[in-house]
């Protein structure tokens, strides 16, 4: 869902050109080529290239109709991934009216030793919210408990992702689509727009983000 009405990006994001149609009981996002539905108001416009300047309350309607017009399918439980995801999650579940539920990294050790606590049920579909994402492992342990227990995931949306290869082959070998706010490459974009980051500093974060292991090691003690 493309919140970013007056600069919107997903369409370039996922190289999805066409307008959006109607059922004639909602509109039926559009899909990129691995299957994410997406909603954004360039799917809307008569030409894309044209200047939104709406404001306030107006863009504020928009984003909350891109939710509720839209027949994205639905979901029965949000699933925080614990710790970092709890909060975002519970945010989201209760702005969209829905269970919520956690999972821990493994079972408890005591009491009744869940490793997903709240309830839920077999057969029941869950997007999973999570904060941050680096190679997916802690993510996808959640969705690994999740399946077990017998729920269908629909996907992961979390904030932040580094972008790195290793999470990308990650989630794709678990057949998991992962949606965030925003990356490493834009992070790193700002801060240079804004000069939080000298000019020479660029080709060692690229480096990082290619191989944090190799650049950890050939910056040990520096």
């Amino acid at each position: 869902l493309d919140a970013d009405i007056t600069g919107p990006s997903i369409p370039t994001a996922f190289g999805v050109k066409e307008r959006a149609m109607s059922d004639g009981e909602g509109i039926l996002p559009c899909r990129s080529e691995s299957g994410i539905a997406l909603m954004s108001l360039n799917f809307l416009v008569e030409n894309p290239a044209d200047p939104v300047v709406w404001r306030g309350p107006v863009i504020a309607g928009a984003v909350k109709q891109f939710w509720s017009d839209v027949a994205w399918g639905d979901v029965d439980v949000i699933a925080g991934v614990a710790t970092g995801g709890i909060a975002q999650g519970a945010l989201v579940a209760q702005e969209l009216g829905k269970p919520f539920v956690y999972v821990r990294s493994e079972q408890k050790s005591h009491g009744l030793t869940n490793q997903i606590e709240g309830e839920i049920h077999e057969g029941q579909t869950v997007v999973v919210i999570e904060d941050l994402v680096s190679t997916g492992k802690s993510s996808l342990i959640a969705v690994k408990a999740l399946r077990e227990k017998g729920c269908v995931v629909k996907g992961m949306a979390a904030i932040f992702t580094y972008g790195l290869k290793v999470a990308a082959d990650n989630f794709a070998e678990q057949n998991v689509d992962l949606v965030t706010l925003t990356d490493y490459d834009t992070l790193i974009g700002v801060a240079k727009d804004k000069q939080f980051i000298l000019p020479g500093a660029l080709e060692s974060l690229a480096a990082w983000r290619v191989n944090p292991e190799k650049w950890s090691d050939d910056h040990m003690g520096d």
